[in-house]
């Protein structure tokens, strides 16, 4: 049964342990993708929200008990925020589609996602958050150990808005940071949810704090503030090498996870009906709006005919609608602003010459940020659309002659987030994927994501790196303790020889 939006109150920003409006009142709407509708109002941040909430995390981190508290103490509370998530699972995965207009289907996954991020996070601060030790001889031990940096910047995006918001929130609560929250304005409800649990699981006053609002009014101020230490930002390149830009008079340490135009190499020797399923689901499913979308599908020219008549076959059996309803696989676009956006980019493929196909939208969803399924043919590799990141349910279709072609295609885009190779000669498998200029590859598999391994771009696609172990090079200050095993011989400058 689907449930009706009226009861969701206006969403309020969370700091210091409290829910509050806006220092100024003001508050903006926060339309429903399905047919834009107003589903509440939510707080507008700007500066001075910032400020507060910047100085409760600041004193939650220097007076509070949160970076000082036994490690299995502060784990209880990470494994009880995993335990409210799963417990408000259903909340969230509705909250989520009626928000962002991603199919239920497919946010129900969410909630389970995100709390594994914390779960994760509670075991891998306890076995693998540690130090190294250096002995020299009988003189020195030198050791290392890991310590909190302070208050984190936490700015999330709009394209799976809670899983990606606790991918942050999880590490930075467990090594002992404190943070402030800034969610895509676009998508206010999940966030205030954590909010809430986050809430009811505890947490000492200003460990977690969220202000919404707008990047320009909102989002820099945070960047700018001399007490953020961190900064993690997933979202757009432009906004990214801003905020690089805005925190380096502070010398903030940044995370930055951004854009990509990621390839989907299709060899002639692939299991082609295991790569049509995977290139379909990698740019269809989550409305197209993923990172780490096949964009581009390169595929190999002997095979290339056939392989476009069966993605026509699956184009036209894509169950667009309303993105409540279970059977749903493509839904709205997230606003109508990235709706006008993603149809740009259609409109000038067909200027450049190239061939577009769409699917068909059903009667009844015009009110709606509806952009069908979509695959531009005749392309080639210099087109706007195979350069551009359109971050919509749009392929672009490339055909190649030889490896080296294909090779040089792939990594012919300023970015280099992800790529995906399809062959069933391994040897080539493991030498494209090596030569592929991107920071992660998948071969014959779809996204599959492993919570231990490093996720994070090269070239305009990021900076840095998150994930397993590799995020507490980013989250922990690593210090050296040398210590003395026996007396020393030091020179001693100035100091009278004896008479």
């Amino acid at each position: 049964m689907k449930k009706s939006q009226s009861h969701i109150g206006n969403v309020l920003h969370y700091i210091n342990g409290q829910f509050v409006e806006s220092v100024s009142g003001r508050a903006f709407s926060n339309l429903n993708p399905f047919n834009n509708v107003p589903i509440n109002e939510v707080a507008e941040g700007f500066a001075e929200d910032i400020g507060l909430a910047v100085a409760a995390a600041r004193r939650a981190f220097d007076e509070g008990p949160w970076r000082t508290m036994r490690v299995n103490e502060r784990m209880k509370y990470i494994i009880r925020i995993a335990e409210l998530i799963e417990k408000y699972a259903e909340d969230i995965s509705y909250l989520e589609s009626l928000d962002s207009g991603l199919p239920i289907a497919q946010t129900k996954k969410q909630a389970e996602r995100a709390a594994a991020n914390f779960r994760f996070y509670a075991e891998m601060v306890k076995t693998r958050l540690v130090g190294e030790s250096y002995q020299v001889d009988n003189s020195f031990i030198n050791y290392t150990i890991h310590k909190p940096v302070g208050v984190a910047g936490l700015i999330t995006p709009w394209n799976a808005p809670f899983m990606l918001a606790t991918w942050k929130v999880a590490p930075t609560l467990a090594t002992g940071n404190t943070c402030v929250l800034k969610p895509a304005e676009w998508s206010p409800l999940t966030a205030n949810k954590l909010a809430e649990i986050i809430h009811e699981a505890g947490l000492p006053p200003g460990v977690f704090n969220v202000v919404h609002g707008y990047g320009e009014t909102c989002g820099a101020p945070l960047v700018a503030h001399p007490d953020v230490q961190l900064i993690s930002f997933t979202g757009e390149t432009t906004t990214g090498s801003a905020i690089i830009k805005n925190g380096s008079d502070t010398l903030k340490r940044v995370s930055m996870e951004l854009g990509g135009k990621s390839p989907a190499i299709v060899f002639e020797d692939a299991d082609l009906d295991t790569a049509l399923d995977a290139v379909v689901w990698q740019i269809f499913s989550f409305n197209g709006e993923r990172c780490t979308a096949n964009s581009r599908l390169l595929i190999h020219e002997s095979i290339h005919d056939p392989f476009v008549d069966r993605l026509k076959d699956r184009l036209r059996n894509i169950i667009v609608g309303d993105p409540q309803d279970p059977a749903t696989e493509v839904g709205p676009l997230i606003h109508r602003e990235h709706y006008n956006h993603v149809n740009r980019y259609i409109g000038t493929a067909r200027n450049e010459g190239a061939e577009v196909i769409s699917a068909s939208i059903p009667d009844g969803l015009s009110a709606g940020n509806y952009v069908a399924p979509t695959l531009i043919l005749n392309a080639n590799n210099q087109m706007t659309v195979a350069q551009e990141e359109i971050f919509g349910p749009v392929l672009t279709v490339i055909p190649f002659s030889t490896e080296e072609e294909a090779l040089r295609m792939a990594n012919d885009s300023k970015y280099g987030l992800a790529g995906y190779v399809w062959t069933n000669d391994m040897k080539r498998g493991h030498r494209m994927a090596q030569q592929l200029e991107c920071g992660m590859v998948w071969v014959n598999s779809q996204n599959v994501r492993d919570l231990r391994t490093p996720f994070g771009g090269t070239k305009a696609s990021g900076i840095g790196r998150e994930g397993g172990h590799y995020g507490f090079d980013f989250y922990t200050e690593t210090q050296i303790i040398h210590v003395a095993l026996d007396e020393q011989h030091i020179p001693a400058f100035g100091k009278k020889a004896a008479r």
